[in-house]
């Protein structure tokens, strides 16, 4: 017989339920050799706007599709990508980008959707960014306001602080996944969210010392060990504080950093300006590369249409050799491993000229801890976890409001999204352990005396 069993055609996912950063096989089985289908994928987002993707397959000789091994005849995306009908999604609303739910407690479910010419299948993906049993905190004290995750599992716990960008806010999704995958995290916020400032300008440094402070002191994690993760003006401040305070940072992973301390530019309180002070220290600014700065200019970012690319800007402030000097991060002085995750088509600043700019001094100083770096070739600003939509790259700024856009395509930010975060966590994991053999080396060696 030529004809085939309705029966046997099967549509799976597998795993169909687990944490967001886990990669699936989707597969259609019982098909006829060369028999074309379309999958579609729609998911529920934040605010209910569901966002949606759709490819086009041929089966092969066995009847299969099988997007682990097959790139699509056309849809959303191309080259084989298992995850591509996740990341190739866009909103079916114009101007939506929030591609989490409302709540970090609340799993992405993903409906898929196979028609092929006789019938039509389906199935569920369900992402979790909080593990059952994960515990979500609020924290208001000490000053301090932000969220806080505890793991499901017995500790104790390595713990890592988050710090967002110039968005401001708390980055409850990427806390949420390390608590999942093991670590006490706490997402601090320090502007834009509830009894702080709207603006980033006139930081006080020390907020984020009684942060790490609070953390030890509350939680205490494994061994006292507490890394900073933080992005874009994250990972510039997070690069800072571990130079500023080497002591109480074991570990560092900036995700699209600064290699230069930075004034207020977008996130700036409009009667301070973009080029006054972002952080104080002691109550004094830090020297900033937009300071007495020979060549800087916001003409290319300010000039032609929407959407601006910020990094043009930052470039002709670069060009003063002197005021990078006098604003470069000491990096030198930092007490742990360090994390650099850049991409070369960065639209906000050029993260991948600042991490090389950071890993070749420190190669040339003898740093004596482990540096790392993964960039991303064609990538743009926006580096997240893996398997969440990479479409979206233009967007109106969060404090300033200007028309942006982040860089990259999204093949390259889905790479860069997965390629990143399986850095980070093989970071985190050595740096843990280098850390708690230290501690027993220190104290064989204190016996010892």
């Amino acid at each position: 017989m030529n004809g085939k069993n309705m029966a046997n055609e099967i549509l799976s996912v597998t795993p169909a339920d687990a944490l967001i950063d886990e990669p699936r096989a989707i597969r259609v089985e019982g098909l006829t050799a060369g028999e074309r289908i379309t999958i579609v994928s729609e998911t529920e987002r934040a605010g209910g706007v569901i966002w949606r993707s759709q490819a086009e397959f041929e089966a092969n000789a066995h009847g299969v599709v099988d997007l682990t091994r097959l790139a699509p005849l056309a849809g959303s995306y191309e080259g084989v990508s298992a995850m591509g009908l996740l990341w190739s999604q866009v909103p079916t609303q114009d101007n939506r980008r929030e591609v989490f739910a409302d709540t970090v407690a609340q799993p992405l479910i993903t409906e898929l959707t196979v028609t092929t010419a006789t019938t039509t299948l389906h199935a569920t993906l369900t992402q979790h960014l909080m593990q059952d049993g994960v515990e979500r905190i609020e924290v208001r004290e000490d000053g301090l306001v932000g969220t806080l995750f505890l793991p499901a599992t017995p500790g104790p716990h390595p713990a890592v602080m988050i710090l967002n960008g110039s968005g401001g806010g708390i980055n409850e999704p990427r806390g949420a996944l390390y608590a999942s995958r093991g670590y006490i995290a706490f997402a601090l916020a320090y502007f834009k969210a509830p009894g702080l400032s709207d603006y980033i300008s006139n930081t006080p440094l020390e907020y984020f010392k009684k942060g790490m402070d609070w953390l030890r002191r509350t939680q205490h994690p494994l061994g006292g060990f507490v890394a900073l993760s933080g992005q874009s003006r994250g990972g510039e401040l997070v690069l800072l504080l571990a130079s500023i305070y080497p002591q109480d940072v074991n570990a560092v992973v900036a995700y699209v950093p600064g290699a230069v301390v930075h004034s207020g530019q977008n996130a700036a309180d409009p009667k301070v300006g973009r080029e006054g002070p972002a952080w104080l220290l002691n109550g004094k600014p830090l020297t900033h590369v937009w300071q007495d700065n020979k060549t800087a200019t916001w003409a290319p970012f300010d000039e032609g249409p929407s959407p601006h690319r910020h990094a043009r800007a930052i470039l002709t402030a670069l060009q003063d050799k002197d005021a990078v000097a006098r604003a470069r991060i000491e990096v030198e002085k930092i007490q742990g491993p360090i994390l650099l995750l850049s991409a070369t088509d960065d639209g906000a600043w050029p993260s991948s000229l600042y991490s090389k700019m950071i890993y070749d001094h420190l190669g040339e100083v003898g740093f004596e801890h482990v540096v790392q770096w993964v960039d991303t070739q064609d990538g743009g600003h926006s580096i997240v976890f893996p398997y969440v939509p990479t479409t979206q790259l233009v967007y109106a700024h969060p404090v300033s409001g200007k028309i942006n856009t982040g860089g990259g395509i999204p093949s390259a930010n889905a790479q860069s999204d997965e390629h990143s975060w399986t850095a980070v966590r093989e970071f985190l994991q050595n740096a843990v352990r280098a850390h708690l053999h230290r501690q027993q080396d220190d104290s064989k060696t204190t016996i010892a005396g």
